[in-house]
């Protein structure tokens, strides 16, 4: 069966932001809704905001609906297995079934930056590219997303490539530029022209997309950067996320 309309719900580090999605058109049906983080994150108080957020538009959908929701952690067969950005609660937790079983439908759990991809490379900036598409989210960390003719290669833990003997997030991710200080042209060419080049030495990709709420200033930064492969901002912002899970929760369940 094909769904029209999923509903994705996007969990970060400072906000939990959900919409229901028109999927042929790969836009919001209604306005988002979003409620800040609760502190801590653990996966308790995460669902009952989770749950708050569903509530509000579960009413107005197809009692099928597929549901979609992003966490900033590897996701494997529902169960979380990382924890660099949110709460170490949520190491090994079963991720899926507790989101399930908090909205009493079926949800599909996955990793934000793949949702953020594949919203992506079927309604935005990728749309349309072939060969391998790597996309790059730029805020608190670094998430990244491979996609290749149209598949998503899931969990890319690429943000956590040694950089200068460090962690690549904690010198090139969006929150560092505001950290140390640094001008867009410092951080552009001191912290993610080092970055990009080893990744487009480790990959060849065809494409970089870079989301995160810092490519609405990507005419800022992205046009210091020297590489052989063309690199854009990516195009929903931070609707991606959101998007994808709900296309993503939709290819799950015609499975």
């Amino acid at each position: 069966m094909t769904h029209r309309v999923a509903l994705g719900i996007d969990i970060g580090g400072s906000g939990i932001k959900g919409a229901p999605v028109d999927l042929v058109e790969g836009r919001f049906l209604q306005e988002r809704m979003k409620i800040e983080t609760p502190q801590p994150s653990t996966p308790q108080a995460v669902a009952a905001v989770v749950g708050q957020i569903a509530e509000q538009f579960i009413d107005d959908l197809p009692a099928d609906a597929p549901i979609g929701i992003t966490i900033p952690g590897v996701v494997q067969h529902g169960v979380v297995r990382s924890a660099a950005n949110i709460d170490p609660s949520w190491l090994d937790c079963p991720g899926q079934d507790l989101f399930s079983e908090a909205l009493g439908r079926p949800c599909l759990l996955v990793n934000d930056a793949d949702a953020a991809g594949v919203g992506e490379l079927r309604y935005g900036a990728a749309k349309g590219r072939d060969g391998l598409v790597v996309l790059t989210t730029l805020g608190t960390g670094i998430g990244i997303a491979l996609l290749y003719n149209g598949v998503l290669i899931p969990n890319a833990e690429l943000g956590h490539l040694e950089l200068n003997g460090h962690d690549a997030e904690s010198q090139a991710a969006a929150s560092v530029r505001r950290r140390d200080d640094l001008s867009f042209e410092e951080w552009a060419t001191e912290r993610l022209q080092p970055y990009y080049a080893h990744l487009e030495f480790l990959l060849w990709p065809d494409l970089f997309v870079v989301g995160g709420g810092v490519s609405r200033k990507s005419e800022k930064f992205l046009p210091l950067l020297k590489l052989r492969t063309p690199i854009i901002p990516a195009t929903l912002e931070n609707a991606a996320g959101i998007i994808g899970a709900a296309a993503l929760a939709a290819d799950a369940r015609a499975l």
